[in-house]
């Protein structure tokens, strides 16, 4: 696996700072970490996320109307080697040049501080997003600011962080020789992107050490499970260091919950073409990343399976199993009853690596004990990144 840029310390403590503060959501109720908690694998374990408005973490947290985002929260490790974020793949590189939701409200300026590519824009938009972070019109003083002004919203952000001495002091340590003044919430957002990438990165799952010679790494189980991985169409797009080819395909997955506006219903989630515009994307949502896979359920874009081995059967005979799931496959009760009828458009745009894809339950354990040669031990323990306290001195969600 390529390594990881350098992370200077006071960077990536200032990015640590940032991104368990709920500071940079517009009621202070909800922090960039609150959907991505250490002690699961970096998500929520909920099909669907919960954003602002809402009390409790993981499986307790519950909103009062019954409010949840669009999208499963994926997981943040080793985000530097992805060059599209977000399931849509909204904040990518293309060509040399970054390409987001901000369009120009992403000055030059700001771009040539976000030092580690997508990454760095990443914590640009879940504070600008009502559901996410910042709040609905006439609760705080980021909701006020109408929809699509990115730099208002950051601009009022920095305004917040730089009311508060200690959050002035860690940025200038983290950028030496220039003073807040100067700064933009690029600043900040290159800074949390950091810590992510300084802490997230892991490169030492069984795996690993297996191709560096030590062939008793893995178990025989898993040994077998990588051939049949190696050999099936999974490995078509679950390719290279991540085992993800950083593209985006339909696999035929259901399709329930809020929705993102798409569809006669509105509650239909056409993927990356919302982002490109074209028709044959879709449906299409990125190759998740298999690394440390079995921390981070549910699976899919929208958390269509609670177990990994349900979401690798999926894929024998997909088209069978898209019919067959209900509302009872559902693994959020509260989503339950919100099943979009998209079936034959889904499956009639499936990516061609699928179609033939058949196997059976020997191949599903084996596979799936794979799954489990890719987790970094350290990555089952992320408690020592939590912060005893944040420099606005709200609390913490651990």
């Amino acid at each position: 696996m390529r390594q990881p840029p350098r992370i200077r310390p006071e960077l990536s403590e200032l990015g640590r700072m940032l991104a368990f503060d709920k500071i940079l959501s517009g009621n202070r109720d909800i922090s960039c970490m609150t959907c991505h908690l250490p002690s699961l694998g970096l998500g929520d374990a909920r099909s669907l996320a919960i954003g602002q408005g809402a009390t409790g973490l993981g499986p307790d947290r519950a909103h009062p109307e019954g409010t949840f985002i669009a999208r499963n929260a994926p997981p943040l490790f080793n985000l530097f080697l992805l060059d599209h974020l977000f399931l849509d793949g909204r904040v990518e590189m293309e060509r040399g040049r970054l390409r987001t939701p901000a369009s120009d409200d992403l000055t030059r300026d700001m771009e040539r501080v976000l030092a580690f590519g997508p990454a760095s824009a990443l914590a640009l938009f879940p504070v600008v997003d009502r559901l996410e972070m910042r709040g609905a019109q006439g609760t705080n003083e980021l909701a006020d600011i109408p929809d699509g002004d990115f730099r208002s919203v950051w601009a009022s952000l920095m305004r917040r962080l730089g009311g508060i001495p200690e959050y002035r002091r860690l940025f200038e340590a983290a950028y030496p020789g220039r003073s807040f003044e100067e700064m933009s919430f690029a600043h900040a957002a290159n800074a949390i992107g950091g810590f992510l990438i300084d802490a997230f990165t892991f490169d030492d799952a069984p795996w690993d050490r297996f191709l560096k010679g030590d062939r008793a790494a893995l178990t025989e189980e898993e040994l077998r499970g990588a051939l049949d991985f190696m050999s099936a169409p999974c490995s078509t797009c679950h390719i290279g260091p991540l085992f993800s080819d950083d593209q985006f395909h339909n696999v035929a997955l259901a399709q329930f919950g809020p929705g993102a506006g798409n569809g006669a219903s509105g509650r239909d989630d056409f993927g990356r073409m919302n982002v490109t515009g074209h028709p044959t994307d879709r449906y299409r949502f990125r190759t998740s990343p298999l690394r440390n896979v079995e921390l981070s359920g549910p699976y899919g874009h929208a958390g269509q399976f609670a177990a990994l081995d349900a979401f690798i059967d999926h894929y024998s005979r997909n088209d069978e199993k898209l019919r067959a799931y209900s509302d009872t496959d559902i693994p959020e009760p509260l989503l339950r009853g919100t099943l979009v009828d998209n079936v034959d458009a889904v499956i009639d745009t499936r990516s061609p690596f699928i179609l033939a894809a058949a196997f059976d339950a020997e191949f599903v354990r084996e596979v799936t004990a794979f799954m489990g040669a890719l987790t970094d031990p350290r990555a089952h323990d992320l408690a020592w990144v939590i912060p005893e306290r944040v420099p606005s001195a709200l609390p913490i969600d651990r």
